[in-house]
């Protein structure tokens, strides 16, 4: 009886000892950035989710890198507490659907919900702190393949936007992207010039008014408006809009459309196909059912035009809302994104 409860306990403290090793380690740093110095009241110092794989500390091996981009009003806190990536990850690594990696999840939340991972004279250089600070910390400070093969970068949402528009500006540092449901590709359906988003702003007068939760719209247009055009002479919010109406007219401002048309993945497209050509991975996609209406129609207008271009990428429409198939265990990250990365990133020989 003796003998065969020690067997138990060992076998017991094994089996512990296994459950624990598939468990990767989520670090929290703080990075008082030099890039996000800025005048708009934004905070500089930024939080940074850091996930490692299992057996990261024992190991001594280097590993690849994703950097995923978290969505408007979201931050790199939720996707651990509300979304637990970290799960997800956790158990993509155990069934093989790609090999240990990190993750890099930065929090760029703003005053306004969300910076679009745009260098904004007003708000700080959101996309220079991404591709440039951010990732030149993480290769100083954790055991990664600091090669541009062995990088990924990718987002829901904003960070679906802003991991399309990395891609497109930073190709020497990101070798490939992963946008789920990436927003504000171009202007369409809710956010077309004559439609409520761009209207709604017109009658409010504060921050509180239009971070309230009830002008979600208007507040993407402000934030918006503030990585674009910014104008520290226009309060409340200081920013210009390329739009504004008399009666049911749309009065359009050509030199602020054009400074977002800048900014626009659409229309960034021609500019930096060059830049896109460069990549070796290229995927979006989107749920057809999708609640923010112009996202399905500028993801598909946006592969289209690279498809005319002749620009490799993959994109796909499936059946589900903006948020339905991508955390769950039938979704996107783990049935999509991390294989994905698993089958276009360079993984060290010993790390497969």
């Amino acid at each position: 009886m003796k003998k065969f409860l020690l067997s138990f306990l060992a076998a017991l403290w094994l089996c512990s000892g296994f459950a624990q090793s598939v468990h990767g380690k989520v670090v929290v740093e703080h990075i008082n950035a030099k890039t996000l110095q800025n005048s708009g009241g934004e905070n500089p110092v930024r939080r940074v989710t850091v996930y490692l794989p299992p057996g990261y500390d024992s190991s001594g091996a280097r590993y690849p890198v994703i950097y995923y981009l978290h969505g408007f009003l979201w931050s790199d806190s939720l996707l651990v507490a509300a979304d637990h990536i970290d799960r997800a990850l956790d158990k993509a690594i155990a069934d093989g659907r790609i090999r240990p990696v990190i993750v890099v999840m930065p929090n760029e939340n703003t005053v306004y919900g969300g910076s679009f991972y745009t260098n904004s004279s007003l708000t700080g250089r959101w996309a220079d702190f991404t591709a440039k600070e951010l990732v030149q910390y993480v290769d100083a400070h954790y055991r990664t393949v600091a090669d541009r093969n062995s990088r990924g970068i990718s987002g829901h949402s904003m960070g679906g936007h802003g991991a399309i528009k990395l891609g497109m500006l930073y190709p020497d540092v990101f070798s490939c992207v992963y946008a789920l449901s990436p927003a504000v590709l171009g202007f369409a359906n809710e956010l077309s010039p004559d439609r409520e988003g761009f209207r709604s702003v017109l009658p409010l007068r504060s921050k509180e008014e239009l971070t309230n939760g009830r002008n979600f719209l208007a507040n993407v247009v402000v934030a918006l408006g503030r990585a674009y055009s910014p104008d520290p002479a226009k309060p409340p919010f200081y920013c210009d809009l390329p739009f504004s109406y008399r009666g049911d007219s749309v009065l359009t401002d050509a030199k602020t459309l054009e400074l977002w048309k800048q900014n626009t993945p659409f229309y960034m497209i021609d500019r930096y196909a060059d830049n896109l050509r460069k990549l070796r991975a290229l995927k979006l996609d989107w749920g057809r059912n999708d609640e923010f209406t112009h996202i399905p129609p500028t993801c598909l207008e946006f592969s289209r035009k690279l498809e005319k271009l002749g620009i490799r990428h993959y994109a796909e429409e499936y059946i589900g809302t903006h948020g339905s198939k991508i955390m769950s265990e039938d979704g996107r990250l783990l049935n999509e994104l991390l294989p994905f990365f698993n089958a276009t990133l360079d993984f060290p020989a010993r790390s497969k």
